[in-house]
Formats: C-alpha cells, structure tokens, sequence
C-alpha cells in the first residue's frame, strides 16, 4: 500500500538557502575544476570540501576507508540518517580550456573535469547544507552526512567505503550526476573489474641476439588477441575494454623485458564478471605460455551493479516538478548553441529523450518511463551501485551539459565553468535536499523504501567485489 503524501513543504527554504549561498558554491566547483585531480590524488579538492562543511557545522571525518582523499562530514544525532554523495575526481588527458567552443587544452596530455565532478561533489555539498540548515531552523530530528567520495572513476572509492562499513547505520542516500537532460537516472548499471595484467620477460639485442629474448610485449599482444577472439564467446550485456600502459620501453632494437595492459571487464552481475575474469586471466596465462614470459595478475578495483529503489525514485521525480527546470538567458543559449554544433551527427542523435533531439538545452523534465532502460541493461558502471545494496538509493541528473554531448570529452569540460552548468549544479542541490527531507519527515515513507530494497535482494546478501587485501592506489 502506497504512503499518502503532501507537497513538501521545505521546498521554498530549500531554495532561499541555496540560491544565499550561490556565489560561495560556484567557486567552490570552478575552483575544483581547477585543480582536475584524478583518482586518489584529490587532495586539495577533499580538503576545499572538507573545510568548506566545517565552516558550516559539520563535523569532518577525513582519511576513512584507508583513503587519504576520502572524508565523512557529519550534521545532527540519531535516526533517519540521510547521506549524500559527493565526488570530486578527474581525467587523464581531458584537459580543455573553459568557455571556448574548440578544443584547446590548457596544458597538453593534462587532466580535465571531463565528468563534471566538480559540480557533482560541489551540488551534493549545497543539498547537505541546504538540509543542515533546515534540521538546526526546523528542530527536526536525525542525520545527514556529505560522504567525500574519491576515485569513482576508474578507483571504486564508494565500493572501499562500503567495504569499510560506513553505510551501515544509513536509512536512505542520494546523489546526481551532471548531464544533458533533467530526469531520475533508472538505468542499471554494469558491474566490474578491473585487472592489471603484468609481463615480465627478458631482454636481448633484437638483431644480434633474438633468440636469448622473451618479450613481454608479445605476450601483451598476443593477450589481446586472445581476449578480442573471447568477446564472440561472452554475453552480449558484457563488455571489455583495455589500455596498454606499459609497452616496455621506446627502443625497438631491445626485446622488451617487460609491458603492462590494464584490463576493465563488466557485465550486469558480478558473478558474470567474476566468469568473465576467470577466462581472461586464462588468456594472460596462455600468452604467458607461448611467449616464455612470467605474468602477475594485480587486481585494481571494482564496483556492483545498480539496484534500483522506485519509492525514493518516485519521491525525488516528485520533488524535481515541484522545483521546476532552470531558465537560460539569450548568451547562454547562443553559447550552447554554438558548442551543440561541435558535436557529431551521431552524437546530436544519441539522446536520452527523443524530444530534446532539435534542442540545445533541455529545458523541461524527461519522465521516468522515457529514461528507464531497465529491462535491457545499462552500459556504464558505478560505483554507487555498491551503496545502492546496503540502502536505499536514488540519483537525479540536471542539465549542465548541451544536448547530446557524452560524457568524458573535452565539450563537458569547457561547459563545466559555465553559468549554464552552475545553474544546473545548484538545482541538482535543490532536488537532493528536498527529497532528503521528505524522507526524513516521514517513517513510513522511509519503511517502504527499506522494504523494497529487501525485496529486489530477495535471498542475496551485499559482498564486496573487491577482494580483501586489496587496498586503494592511485597507480599499482
């Protein structure tokens, strides 16, 4: 039986406070996207956060989890615990300049905001402020927390901190990504693992002395191949992709005595990961074999499936009509005009919601059914879906981007110091808070959420997909 509800009514104080504190927020996120640090090495953008929330009252846990770049900031006492999630780390290689509409790195090979965590870390912060506020102005009871979340590209730190025991005592979380379209993100995700694969061989004079050579970069090669004849023989949802990180030296006249690939397999169960490695570790051990070579296997990370939670789902979509969509002005639209036209045909295509397809903005709220892709799967992976099988989970997405672009490009980067993005950002905020509060109001509400997480798990039980022992690194 479905809980009964009214319009939230904290949805104007929301707004008031987070619109106060505007200015203190946007620089918050230029200034991250500034310092583009990538995974575990977000040093001085944990502790921008980090003291940012201790001017506002929070109490700030750092270095959790065994991750130095990791924090919990904390507000209140007792029961329902609400936790918001924040992240704050970069990419390689995605540096661009803000604002311009061609691609000119700042610094060539540098790293970029080329997810938009700067804003993502930054509108999770102004959601737990905005709620703070209104716990200490309203004497409402409970918790709310600002989980400081390194590494989600690529390093799985939320998959550590659920490992650690961090959400344990948490009633419900919430989080947002930046995009080209406003809606409830329903899409599942895939698991993962991600596996360095190590060669070591021999070195020789290629011309003088071939025959006293091992080279582990044939065993690299002859790796992929291997796994690229194994992709007709997995299932269809998998996917496995691979970096050659260390191809031995720049001297072809050495027989390379030792070469690196990284691989990331994924699938919709971590159990059909887990298939997956086992047969691709087969492989690294075979072109081991033929090559004369020794291979170390070093496991690098990994994170869970998504599971989906419609009660708090439904609640956050409520909330977002509620709040409504921002509005742009005429330069912000000649802007996203003008860089909407950088992106390909394929990608002006590939949208989310077929009626933003002839729009550079979205400008309205995409519903539910438009964006579920349930039943067939995502394509991405994340590292919320390991908090997703302890509590109850919900993300939004906001419209910081133009419409189309993808994600991990140089156009996400050059929008992300813009107002279009911070306008973007500080709703996403808005959302958070006010469906954090309505679940905090209401006990009921907060059981049916907890009851159907239950029921989607059934008999299964939450493991971590990272094996013990294995310990968070910015480069193994």
């Amino acid at each position: 039986m479905s809980v009964q509800l009214e319009t939230n009514p904290y949805l104007d104080f929301i707004s008031q406070e987070i619109e106060a504190k505007r200015d203190v927020f946007i620089r918050l996120s230029d200034t991250i996207w500034g310092y583009a640090e990538t995974r575990f090495e977000e040093f001085q953008s944990s502790a921008l956060l980090s003291e940012a929330l201790e001017a506002e009252g929070f109490t700030v846990e750092r270095g959790v989890a065994g991750m130095e770049t990791a924090f919990v900031a904390s507000y209140g006492s007792g029961h329902p615990v609400a936790a918001i999630l924040g992240e704050y780390d970069a990419l390689s290689g995605l540096s661009q300049r803000a604002g311009l509409v061609e691609q000119v790195p700042v610094e060539r090979g540098g790293n970029g905001h080329g997810c938009g965590h700067n804003l993502l870390g930054t509108g999770a912060l102004a959601a737990a402020v905005a709620v703070r506020r209104c716990l200490e102005t309203e004497k409402l009871p409970g918790t709310v927390r600002y989980y400081g979340c390194p590494a989600e590209e690529s390093g799985s730190g939320k998959t550590h901190m659920v490992r650690a025991g961090l959400f344990n005592d948490v009633d419900f979380s919430v989080t947002w990504h930046p995009m080209g379209y406003n809606g409830i993100f329903q899409a599942n995700s895939l698991a993962n693992y991600q596996v360095y694969y190590k060669f070591r061989g021999t070195s020789a004079h290629a011309a003088a002395s071939p025959h006293l050579g091992r080279s582990a970069l044939d065993a690299v090669e002859l790796m992929n191949v291997g796994v690229n004849y194994l992709r007709e023989h997995v299932i269809p949802e998998a996917r496995i992709h691979y970096a050659v990180t260390n191809s031995g030296g720049s001297s072809p006249n050495v027989v390379q005595s030792e070469a690196e690939v990284l691989y990331l397999i994924r699938a919709p169960r971590v159990s059909q990961v887990e298939e997956i490695y086992r047969r691709v570790c087969d492989v690294a051990k075979g072109a081991a074999l033929m090559t004369g070579t020794q291979v170390d296997i070093v496991f690098d990370a990994a994170c869970s499936n998504l599971v989906p939670n419609s009660v708090l789902e439904e609640t956050m979509y409520r909330n977002f009509v509620a709040l409504g969509t921002p509005e742009y002005d005429a330069d912000e639209l000649d802007f996203a005009r003008s860089l909407r036209a950088t992106l390909t045909d394929a990608e002006r295509n590939h949208v989310h919601d077929p009626a933003l397809r002839d729009k550079d903005l979205a400008d309205s709220i995409t519903p539910p059914h438009t964006l579920s892709t349930r039943r067939s799967g995502g394509l991405g992976s994340t590292d919320v879906g390991d908090v997703s099988w302890v509590t109850p989970t919900a993300q939004c997405t906001t419209a910081c981007w133009v419409v189309g672009t993808t994600a991990h490009s140089w156009q996400v980067v050059t929008i992300g110091k813009s107002s279009i993005a911070h306008k973007g950002m500080l709703h996403a905020g808005k959302v958070m808070a006010a469906t954090a509060l309505e679940m905090m109001r209401n006990p009921a509400l907060l059981d049916q959420a907890k009851r159907e997480l239950g029921e989607r798990l059934g008999d299964e039980t939450y493991a971590s997909p990272i094996p013990e022992g294995v310990q968070p690194a910015a480069r193994r």
